[in-house]
């Protein structure tokens, strides 16, 4: 009962220092407004008291004597300042403390997403310190003053604080938005610090939407943050994106990207999605003046075992963050009333080679699905279910055989262990053999045997011959296939069991599900993982 008691005292508390730090903020966003207004007073009484001399106190202004105001105004603007100064100091160890706070988050919507935002206060004028803090962007013509007003007063909502979301919301952030959306289901892993430069090593475990939002509060603490930490969902989605005004994709699977496309569509919102992987990356504008939407270019979606993401195929980290930029420049440009470079067309960026292309899209597609004249779909859908993959990087077990083709780590152990007769087949990239392997295993890349390689085929059935001779069994001889995850080798098996008998014998192939990430985790923890 003691411990159920602390655990709720706990969530109070946090609970009300959430609340506290909202006050800040918004407290501090009225301070900005008053500073403001208090120059502008400032500057039209010294106007008038070097016009007209030494001014006289009026019945309406008790003399200095009597109250004190003149006093009582410079010491409330000190106060200011020195209260602006204590929140932002404020703000950066509350953002510290805020990824502490990983347990009991459905109490404040961090899980469920809160159901409405206060608008964005109205802004007529910049401060001295706004002045200051982005005097390098206001000098310019196309931005000016009233850019970077439009700015304060947009919101953008980041999908993903991943490779593409953490160099994105940090230009955001600089350039003085108003407010950062921050949707990630995810925790940050020491794999992801190659690319998503928001978060550090003292950081891994938390959550990645709160620590990109501490990161964020660093650089800019008059920015509004607001981390959502959990997959964004159709229940959510729509309800998240109208709260808005630009959306930027920056997930890395296909259910996310048609949910978003879609959100947006019906929310009537701005989408600049962006994507990488290995040394290649996109751009483009959808939803946007009348251009398409990414359901008019990809009216149905790839099949699931055509599709890879960084963590099966791999990517430079420069190539995230360029497309990062190249997103936040767009949302820029938008928000501040430039407009868009890619409203119709998507631009490719080619790392080996140093080369962007510009490709000019299709228009709008009359009979789109969701932005065509007689759209069929007026609500979210079950987005999983339509790609028939997971909208998220966790799950990216593909089932291409049936159970009696398949066996576990623990069993594939077992059988080793008894040194029963077999053949294990590593079908991996060369490039991931390198990194590293099980030693007993025969290496032949899935694209060699997809290819029918002769050479490939050789060596197999070579080694195939070589177990034979040892066992002197008449059974068929099994032929263990593994790969990192447990997909290719599905794929190989299947190939195993399409070749001919009278060159391969009798062969019993076999794939070993979760492959050497699985054999990591549940067999020799001193195996690598990449």
């Amino acid at each position: 009962m003691a411990g159920a008691a602390a655990a709720r005292l706990r969530a109070e508390i946090r609970r009300r220092e959430r609340e506290l730090r909202g006050l800040r903020e918004r407290l501090a966003a009225e301070l900005a407004r008053g500073d403001t207004a208090e120059q502008e007073e400032d500057g039209e009484r010294e106007r008038d008291e070097a016009a007209c001399g030494a001014r006289q106190p009026s019945a309406a202004e008790p003399a200095r004597g009597d109250a004190g105001d003149a006093e009582d105004e410079d010491g409330t603007r000190g106060l200011r300042e020195r209260l602006a100064a204590e929140l932002a100091r404020g703000d950066s160890g509350d953002a510290d403390e805020e990824d502490e706070d990983d347990e009991d988050e459905d109490e404040d919507g961090a899980l469920g997403f809160p159901a409405e935002l206060p608008p964005l206060p109205a802004r007529s004028a910049l401060s001295a310190a706004e002045i200051l803090r982005y005097s390098r962007q206001l000098v310019l013509p196309e931005l000016g003053v009233r850019g970077q007003l439009r700015l304060a007063r947009s919101s953008v909502l980041v999908v993903g604080c991943g490779g593409l979301g953490c160099p994105l919301a940090q230009y955001l952030a600089a350039a003085g938005v108003g407010r950062l959306g921050l949707v990630d289901h995810d925790v940050v892993e020491t794999s992801n610090l190659q690319r998503q430069v928001l978060h550090g090593e003292a950081r891994r475990g938390r959550p990645k939407a709160r620590s990109a939002a501490a990161a964020l509060r660093r650089l800019n603490s008059a920015v509004q943050y607001v981390p959502y930490r959990g997959a964004l969902r159709p229940r959510s989605a729509l309800r998240l994106v109208r709260q808005y005004d630009i959306v930027a994709d920056c997930s890395d699977n296909v259910p996310t990207r048609y949910l978003v496309s879609d959100a947006c569509v019906l929310a009537g919102k701005p989408l600049v999605s962006g994507s990488a992987l290995r040394l290649e990356g996109q751009l483009a504008v959808y939803n946007h003046r009348g251009g398409p939407c990414y359901r008019c270019l990809f009216p149905r979606p790839p099949p699931p075992d055509t599709v890879t993401n960084c963590a099966d195929g791999g990517v430079l980290g420069a190539v995230t963050g360029i497309i990062g930029c190249l997103q936040a420049l767009e949302v820029l440009k938008i928000a501040s009333g430039m407009g868009s470079s890619f409203s119709g067309y998507m631009l490719m960026f080619d790392a080996l080679e140093g080369r962007f292309r510009n490709i000019k899209l299709r228009p709008r597609r009359a009979d789109c699905a969701v932005c065509g004249d007689s759209p069929s779909i007026t609500c979210l859908q079950d987005y999983e279910a339509f790609c028939g993959s997971c909208a998220t990087d966790k799950c990216r077990a593909l089932q291409l055989l049936p159970g009696a083709d398949r066996v576990s780590v623990q069993q594939y152990k077992a059988l080793l262990d008894a040194r029963a007769p077999h053949v294990l087949l590593d079908v991996r990239p060369p490039v991931e053999a390198e990194i590293c392997r099980l030693p007993h295993a025969l290496h032949i890349p899935l694209r060699r045997l997809q290819d029918r390689d002769p050479a490939s085929l050789q060596r197999l059935q070579k080694r195939i011959c070589e177990e034979k001779q040892r066992s002197d069994d008449q059974t068929p001889l099994p032929v263990y296939v593994v790969c990192k995850l447990g997909n290719d080798s599905q794929k190989a098996v299947k190939i195993l069991q399409e070749l001919p008998a009278e060159e391969f014998g009798s062969v019993l192939a076999k794939d070993i599900k979760g492959g050497l990430m699985a054999w990591a985790t549940k067999i020799d923890s001193t195996f690598p993982q990449y």
